[in-house]
């Protein structure tokens, strides 16, 4: 079969691995899994939008918007995607959308530092997991899904602004720590949520493309690794985890 641009297939047919895709469970659990990234595109484009408001400067919020253009594109290329497998992208985005939009009222920041942190930390620790279910996927989901998830050029921006604000005033640090480690237990239930009660994706962790599935052991393993870089973003902040 000729692939279509971008190694994306028709509708209905698969990318890279057409056999996968002639499994109706394995397309559901792609489906669902863009769906829900997909959500959190359109998510982040939103927080980044209104955070924007509260920027001190005229150019920290051209900055934001500029991440918020970008997550915009992500969240366009994976609806396209979800299109070419013959899904409705705002029906694989449904599901998805009262929990996430709990999560993030739960997390609502109260300043433009706290927002600064929960998009470099919390949107960090999502894009982990992702990544590490998109490990079981074929070749041209997998791709799409990193693609997605890349640094929308927050990193450095926001480091570089809360090393700042920790070094004009020293009690920020500690306001900003205690933020971070809310923010971590938040996204990691969060995580487990999507994952234990979406049937699709338990399935998919229990045995991908190409691969094994994941033992309880693995998915130990696997909080576990989202925990250490978690550690990692925060230090890099400046911000004790």
């Amino acid at each position: 079969m000729t692939e279509s641009p971008q190694g994306q297939a028709p509708s209905g047919a698969a990318a890279d691995v057409p056999v996968a895709f002639q499994d109706p469970s394995y397309l559901a659990a792609v489906v669902d899994l863009l769906g829900a990234i997909a959500y959190g595109e359109m998510s982040a484009f939103e927080r980044l939008a209104e955070d924007a408001k509260m920027s001190p400067t005229l150019a920290d919020k051209a900055e934001l918007a500029r991440m918020a253009s970008t997550e915009f594109g992500h969240f366009e290329g994976l609806r396209q995607r979800l299109a070419d497998l013959g899904a409705d992208p705002f029906e694989a985005m449904a599901p998805f959308e009262k929990p996430f939009d709990a999560f993030h009222a739960r997390t609502a920041p109260s300043d433009w530092l706290e927002g600064l942190v929960k998009a470099y930390v919390g949107d960090g620790l999502a894009a982990d997991f992702y990544r590490e279910i998109a490990a079981f996927l074929d070749a041209g989901t997998r791709d799409l899904i990193i693609e997605s998830l890349a640094d929308a050029g927050q990193s450095q921006f926001v480091v570089d602004r809360v090393r700042g604000a920790i070094e004009d005033d020293h009690r920020v640090g500690g306001r900003l720590a205690l933020w971070g480690r809310r923010l971590m237990g938040e996204a990691l239930s969060q995580a487990q949520r999507v994952a234990a009660e979406r049937d699709a994706l338990s399935a998919l962790l229990s045995g991908g493309v190409d691969r094994p599935g994941m033992d309880l052991a693995a998915i130990g393993r696997l909080f576990t690794r989202l925990t250490e870089n978690h550690s990692a973003r925060m230090e890099k902040l400046g911000l004790a985890a």
